[in-house]
């Protein structure tokens, strides 16, 4: 199985496409109610569709890895985009920032690196060895 793509609520599809394209997507599917994009590095997708309301916060976050994360994070903090967490380590071995896309929805930018599949507490399995 392969994680096609991820697709989040939007109470407004334009203002959406304007802050993901912001963010380094780049827009393949667009109409009023939905678009979908590329993700900057390798073939998943992302998308946002039209709701007219949304539901009281599920607790889900979407995390979007990037190599270079503190240089990105200035990067569009300086293009106006808002974060509500600067870039720290966690306790997890992952470094990550936080902002809320204009619906609300959690974004995490992070950088993990081998800790990403593979961190010190990873369950041995047979495929591992």
């Amino acid at each position: 199985m392969k994680l096609n793509q991820v697709t989040v609520p939007a109470l407004n599809v334009a203002t959406s496409v304007e802050f993901y394209c912001r963010l380094g997507f780049e827009l393949i599917v667009s109409s009023p109610h939905y678009a979908r994009f590329v993700c900057p590095e390798g073939d998943s997708s992302f998308s946002v569709h039209l709701v007219t309301e949304l539901l009281p916060r599920s607790g889900t976050v979407v995390y979007f890895e990037v190599l270079e994360l503190d240089q990105k994070v200035r990067e569009l903090q300086s293009l106006g985009i808002s974060f509500t967490q600067e870039p720290q380590d966690e306790a997890w071995l992952w470094r990550e920032a936080r902002l809320l896309d204009p619906s609300g929805n959690v974004i995490c930018l992070y950088r993990a690196g081998v800790n990403r599949l593979t961190p010190p507490w990873r369950l041995k399995s047979s495929k591992m060895g």
